[in-house]
Parts: structure tokens; sequence; C-alpha cells
């Protein structure tokens, strides 16, 4: 038996209508809230591990806040990552925090995988997101990663969260002017997940 989920993690609709007005597209599968805003707004979205569709999915903990996610996007585009995994290989202590983040990462995905009623998801099995536990591949998974698990459980997850503070702070909301929230829910998913099992199905 799990634990039960602390109650502003278990998403309302309107939490996932929020969700799908962030990414653009219908949100698939989410099974907890993991960080919110000081509003309440989500920030990141935990998945089930295996989507409705039969898809295995391996990003468990996923970015959604429209101007954190690009704020980070633009700490990867002046290299940080690369930065990152000099470091990592330079740095013994830094590498075993590390992988540390990545076990974490791969409980929290059986915790969720459990708490949505599915069967082990074989094809991800020990596989997390992110390039954990050896390399850095995408700063996003890291960032939400540490959003969701709190500080001190991903070392370079946290560190990606303080170089962005000029552009997104857990501080202040900026969720008034992030997204429209005026504008209609989308009803299609146009995500490469689902783009590819169309065309599967269609071959």
């Amino acid at each position: 038996m799990t634990d039960a989920p602390a109650p502003h993690s278990v998403p309302t609709q309107g939490d996932l209508d929020t969700l799908s007005l962030q990414l653009g597209r219908p949100v698939r599968d989410v099974v907890e809230i993991p960080a919110r805003c000081r509003c309440g707004s989500p920030l990141v979205a935990a998945t089930a591990p295996r989507l409705s569709n039969g898809i295995p999915f391996p990003t468990t903990f996923y970015l959604t806040h429209p101007i954190l996610t690009a704020a980070v996007s633009r700490l990867e585009s002046v290299g940080a990552m690369a930065e990152m995994n000099e470091r990592l290989q330079a740095d013994p202590q830094l590498a075993a925090l590390y992988r540390a983040a990545h076990q974490h990462y791969l409980d929290e995905r059986e915790r969720i995988r459990i708490r949505a009623g599915l069967e082990p998801v074989w094809e991800i099995e020990g596989i997390t997101a992110g390039g954990m536990p050896d390399r850095v591949k995408c700063l996003h998974v890291l960032a939400g990663h540490a959003l969701a698990a709190g500080p001190g459980i991903n070392p370079l997850g946290d560190e990606t969260l303080d170089r962005i503070r000029d552009e997104w702070t857990p501080d202040l909301c900026r969720c008034g002017t992030a997204w429209d929230h005026s504008a209609e829910v989308p009803t299609r998913d146009l995500s490469r997940h689902v783009r590819g099992l169309e065309e599967r199905e269609s071959s």
C-alpha cells in the first residue's frame, strides 16, 4: 500500500485544463501535481509511466509552466548542459549525488505507477530521463524533478532552478500573463508520441 497523496497534489479538472493551456495540447494521464506556483497553478505534472494509448512514458515529472520552461530552454541554449557534463566526469561527489537522484526518480515513478493502478512497464525498467544517471541531456527534466522532489535531491536540477532565478523564482507568481487563460482548452493531441502511434496504426 502506498501513502495517500497530499490533497494539493490530486489533479482537479481545473488543473488538467490549465495544464492543457500551458502545454498547448490535451494533457495525458496526469496522476499528481507535485509542484505548484504560489497561486496554486501547476508547475509540474506527474505522468503515468504508461499512457492510456499504451505508449511507455519515462518522463514522470513534466515541466509545464511556460515562463519556467522558456527560462530553462534559454539556459540550455548557452551551453549549460555541456558544462554540467564536464563537471559530472570530473567530480565524483557530484556524480554520486546525481546517481542517487536517478534512483529517487525510479522510486517515485514506481510509486506513481502503483497509484495509477498500472502493471510494471518493462520497456523503461531502469531508465529515467534527462540523461540520468551519467549524463545531462535535458534540463527541463532535471528542473521538474527538483521542483517535485524538493531541494537536495537532484543537484543539477537544483542548480538549474538557481541559475534561472532572474527569469523565474518560486517566490513570485507570474501566471497571469504566462498563458492565455481565456483560450479554448485544446482537444487534439499533436504531440510526437501520439503522431508516431497514429502513423504506425495507419501503416
